[in-house]
């Protein structure tokens, strides 16, 4: 599963920078694929960054608009009987480590707030 799920994302990057492009949307990157265990669905994750269009509008075209075109071209670029059904996420764990760590440093000390111990 591990293999066939690297394999999409492969076959899924050159398309995606297409749609980029053409929406303006900025870098839409493939972070993660999980194929389920029956290879009928592959959960696709992506991170947008960077464009004109938010990370909703970019997911909202590539599920209304696009997602036909995408199995299209892993069916031709991965050869597997049965080519699963694409589900796209936003991924964005990368949003939340940058929030947390502002969290963690608005709240640890400041080096000139600590006294030495001395």
């Amino acid at each position: 599963m591990q293999r066939v799920a690297a394999e999409i994302q492969k076959a899924l990057a050159s398309p995606l920078q297409r749609i980029a492009e053409e929406l303006s949307a900025g870098f839409i990157t493939v972070t993660e694929v999980r194929v389920s265990p029956d290879l009928q669905l592959a959960r696709v994750y992506l991170s947008v960054y960077g464009g004109k269009q938010s990370s909703g509008q970019v997911l909202e075209h590539i599920e209304r608009d696009e997602v036909g075109r995408l199995r299209h071209h892993v069916a031709k670029s991965v050869r597997l009987r049965y080519v699963p059904q694409l589900k796209f996420y936003i991924d964005d764990s990368l949003d939340r480590a940058m929030r947390i760590n502002a969290i963690l440093d608005s709240v640890r000390p400041k080096d000139d707030d600590v006294e030495p111990s001395n």
